[in-house]
């Protein structure tokens, strides 16, 4: 007899995900690229408040109205979500992995796409690029934001420090995207200051309404994998600071105690677990953990 597999939902959520993942990390790069083995962005990368975080940076991205009009009226979101997210994860591990010619040329493929995304919103009537540094900044700096904030809630903390460190790294990728590195935060203190600003700007438009809440309930997940994911989206609308819950009028299913913490821990686990069994991962995280130990044996 032959037992579906429970993870297939939602067009292969784990699996083009993992796919991704193993195809971006690079056996045999030329270089440490533009962060390197001992960096914090190498650290963060493997923790299990990522997919929480990645879901958690969408929701606030979303409430930017011309980064929004851009997403729902130059991209494929709703017919193939998983995809997307697939596409950004290739991205984000390719930039972190990869040596320094190999991001430059994935960030040159961003750019290049970014050139023909272009429109008006209909809610605000005001012009759009998706090269303009300003949309480009609110995605890095919510990205960023919600590294730290789910790996705290979710993960394994920083030590004191290290998250300014974090966001220092950072500016590199910000950069490769076009983003000029004096407008980038580079410290906790500067991101705060910079979300706070743009708090006037934000607010929940039809399109961001239709996209999240598709995003929040992806059809066709199988009821493991859809079980895990209410988790997911359980932590993300709990770690969204209070006046973006307030925006989409969002409350978490349920209060965000030590208790309900740990449960979403474990269902990470779950998740990190399959995601492991997937094809090329497992060699994938091989090579990263081999590459961290010849650094710090040099």
């Amino acid at each position: 007899m032959v037992t579906a597999d429970p993870y297939a939902g939602a067009a292969g959520l784990i699996a083009r995900s993992a796919a991704a993942f193993a195809s971006a990390v690079p056996e045999d790069p030329a270089d440490e690229g533009y962060f390197g083995p001992g960096s914090i962005a190498w650290q963060l990368s493997g923790d299990l408040g990522g997919p929480v975080g990645g879901l958690r940076s969408l929701l606030l991205q979303a409430l930017h109205p011309l980064a929004m009009a851009g997403v729902d009226q130059h991209s494929d979101w709703r017919r193939d979500p998983v995809g997307r997210l697939a596409a950004t994860s290739a991205y984000l591990t390719t930039i972190t992995f990869g040596d320094r010619a190999t991001a430059g040329r994935a960030a040159a493929r961003v750019r290049r796409v970014h050139e023909h995304v272009r429109g008006t919103d209909p809610v605000t009537g005001r012009p759009y690029a998706a090269s303009d540094p300003a949309l480009l900044l609110w995605v890095h700096a919510t990205l960023v934001d919600s590294t730290l904030v789910t790996r705290e809630l979710f993960g394994t903390p920083l030590p004191a420090g290290d998250a300014d460190r974090y966001l220092a790294e950072m500016v590199a990728a910000a950069e490769l995207v076009g983003i000029p590195r004096p407008l980038v935060p580079a410290s906790t203190r500067d991101l705060e200051r910079y979300i706070e600003r743009m708090r006037p700007e934000l607010q929940r438009t039809p399109a961001a309404a239709e996209a999240i809440g598709h995003l929040l309930d992806l059809p066709e997940l199988a009821d493991e994998i859809g079980e895990i994911w209410q988790d997911i989206r359980d932590g993300a609308i709990a770690s969204l600071p209070e006046w973006a819950r307030d925006a989409y009028g969002y409350q978490p299913a349920q209060p965000l105690t030590p208790q309900r913490q740990t449960e979403i821990r474990q269902a990470l686990g779950v998740l990190d677990a399959a995601y492991l069994g997937e094809p090329g991962v497992l060699e994938a995280r091989q090579r990263i953990t081999l590459r961290a130990r010849t650094a710090q044996r040099a």
